[in-house]
């Protein structure tokens, strides 16, 4: 198994599971005591740390296929991520946010419920994502700080319809509560194998912009998560498609050093454009190859 860096957090899943048992109540008191701040603090920029990849069944990371599947093993290394100068929070979904409420490491961070996750990876209706996570009223209630959702887009496939509709009404009831919501596009098309792979070109990224974008009867609250394109020169166009802000997707980036090099290049020159406010990346920061999370996240940290 992996390290995790320096001083790895401690995670007592025999006491997670009597809370939970005995106490269910104590998630939601935990969300009530928990220490809120501001999404952007005095920098302007968001470092925030995923992890909602496993209720979409997407447990791999790299050559790892069932990296993700050990739920203390992920609790620690976000608490780890988490405690680091630099991080302002989570993107994660209920069950995840809920041990972490638990475990008491959310206080002053950043805390983003994830919203569809019904899209599961490989499955035939993987786009037709609905919302099975947090709800607005979720979000709300919890005193979270914001929702993000994901749009892929194919146009050979109609469940892609169902999804642009769902998640319209959502941007909709996201901002009667004056809560941000991230919105993640892509342009997606199938394999001749049956998979699906996102086009990360720059005339697909553009498109997926512009559509997220116009997205419900407001885009006061609406803030973009999109990728670095696969020609890095595209992307000052690119982001000149939409004035809302946006944060950068930071995903499975590979396991060599020339690969994380060219990786951190990226996301630097990225970082620069006006509209790009901060980064989100999960499992490229939670499992580096050579397993030092603590310094994985001080590397993404400097680039902002």
């Amino acid at each position: 198994m992996d390290t995790v860096g320096p001083a790895p957090a401690r995670v007592d899943v025999a006491e997670l599971v009597r809370l939970r048992a005995h106490h269910p109540e104590a998630v939601a008191e935990a969300a009530a005591r928990r220490v809120r701040r501001p999404l952007l603090g005095d920098t302007g920029r968001l470092m925030i740390v995923a992890a909602d990849h496993p209720a979409r069944g997407a447990l791999g990371v790299g050559g790892r296929g069932f990296a993700m599947a050990d739920r203390a093993d992920l609790l620690r290394r976000l608490c780890l991520a988490l405690s680091r100068p630099g991080v302002d929070g989570v993107l994660a979904t209920a069950d995840i946010l809920d041990d972490l409420l638990l475990l008491g490491a959310l206080d002053g961070k950043v805390v983003m419920g994830s919203m569809n996750r019904g899209g599961l990876q490989g499955a035939r209706f993987e786009l037709d994502d609905r919302f099975t996570g947090h709800r607005p009223e979720d979000i709300d209630r919890l005193g979270f700080d914001a929702g993000k959702l994901l749009l892929r887009i194919d146009y050979d496939d109609p469940g892609s319809l169902t999804t642009l509709e769902s998640a319209a009404r959502v941007v909709d009831a996201m901002a009667a509560r004056r809560l941000p919501v991230f919105v993640e596009p892509f342009i997606s098309r199938r394999t001749d194998g049956g998979g699906l792979r996102n086009d990360l070109s720059a005339e697909a990224v553009t498109r997926s912009i512009a559509i997220a974008s116009g997205l419900g009867g407001t885009s006061a609250y609406t803030w973009l998560k999109v990728p670095v394109t696969d020609d890095p020169d595209a992307m000052a166009e690119v982001m000149a498609t939409s004035t809302l802000p946006a944060v950068l997707l930071g995903g499975d980036i590979g396991d060599g050093a020339e690969d994380r090099a060219a990786a951190y290049e990226k996301w630097r020159r990225a970082l620069r454009l006006p509209t790009v406010r901060g980064m989100v990346a999960g499992r490229s920061l939670l499992y580096p190859a050579d397993g030092d999370v603590a310094a994985a996240v001080d590397a993404a940290v400097g680039l902002l």
